[in-house]
């Protein structure tokens, strides 16, 4: 949105069952409430060209659930700029402009006036077969999430309900197996996604299940600019925090971010670390340098992100050469 001069802009409150809406203009709020559906999309579309808005119009919306989906893509095609921002950036915005008060209306005016003055960048729309892909990894995820739920039960379950829980495990073993074929199927019935998994591929210590995670938020390479920005929108950037001369906390991770991407390269970081030739002399350096265990983790989760966004931005494969001891 950099730069377009914009004389109105939308924000929109996403719920489950309904948008609440926004419009600022020459100062002034004018405020709509639609149902999160296809009609509900149509009747907004109506709303704002009684509006007379012209030209495309900047919206800006929160990463809330799934539920901005729809909306979001219903706007893009329509032709106006959409942003999907961390809901973290909203409650600072709020939290800078003192408000007090939280509702519905409220958060969509504040979202209106969060893209008048930071104007976010535009979102980009994942093609199908990436929204197929990102929807088969978390479906993934969420039966691993229950398998190990059910495990855990049947250590401490009483006998009668025993049965119960090893059917449930063998359905659920089954259906992983399943998602599984179906993600593999996913990747090779799109030459572009082959491709990229075939880069991904050689960096060591990743697996298929963490490729293919990347591939569903990675594979669409013009949403992010740099690494930088891919390593943000993991929440996998150091945050310092210093303050005069006496308070030098240890760096962290920021964590504002995507949790589930994090979680995907926990484990690829520790066998990339303690596995391969790269990863050993990484943790090395760092170690020689008097870095403790917890940071040169999160340092590799780090640096699997921005090697896999190199690979595929370059479309060469890892060389180990570029990382010497």
């Amino acid at each position: 949105m950099t730069g377009n001069p914009h004389t109105a802009w939308l924000g929109i409150d996403v719920a489950k069952a309904k948008l609440d809406c926004a419009l600022l203009r020459d100062g002034k709020y004018r405020h709509k409430t639609v149902q999160n559906h296809a009609a509900g999309f149509a009747e907004l579309l109506v709303w704002l060209t009684r509006q007379q808005v012209a030209g495309p119009l900047p919206v800006c919306l929160e990463a809330t659930s799934v539920y901005w989906e729809g909306v979001a893509q219903f706007l893009a095609e329509a032709g106006h700029v959409v942003a999907v921002i961390n809901p973290a950036l909203a409650k600072a915005h709020a939290q800078s402009c003192g408000l007090r008060s939280k509702t519905d209306a409220v958060d969509a005016r504040l979202l209106a006036d969060f893209c008048r003055e930071k104007r976010p960048p535009a979102w980009q729309p994942p093609s199908p077969n990436e929204q197929a892909l990102r929807a088969l990894v978390l479906r993934h995820q969420a039966l691993v999430e229950m398998r190990t739920q059910e495990t855990n039960r049947l250590g401490t379950a009483r006998q009668v309900v025993g049965d119960s829980l090893r059917e449930h495990l063998q359905w659920l073993d089954a259906e992983l197996k399943r998602i599984e074929q179906a993600i593999a199927r996913q990747i090779d019935d799109d030459p572009d996604l082959r491709g990229k998994r075939d880069l991904l591929d050689s960096i060591p210590g990743l697996g298929e299940r963490t490729i293919a995670t990347l591939l569903a938020y990675l594979g669409q390479m013009r949403r992010f600019a740099r690494a930088g920005e891919f390593v943000a929108f993991a929440g996998l950037s150091p945050r310092l925090h210093e303050s005069g001369s006496s308070i030098r906390a240890r760096p962290r991770l920021s964590k504002v971010g995507h949790a589930f991407l994090r979680r995907a390269l926990y484990m690829p970081a520790m066998v990339t670390l303690w596995r391969t030739a790269w990863g050993r002399a990484f943790r090395d350096r760092l170690a020689a340098n008097g870095k403790p265990s917890k940071l040169i983790i999160g340092a590799m989760m780090r640096k699997l992100a921005q090697v896999a966004f190199g690979v595929l931005k370059s479309g060469r494969a890892f060389d180990p050469a570029m990382h010497p001891a």
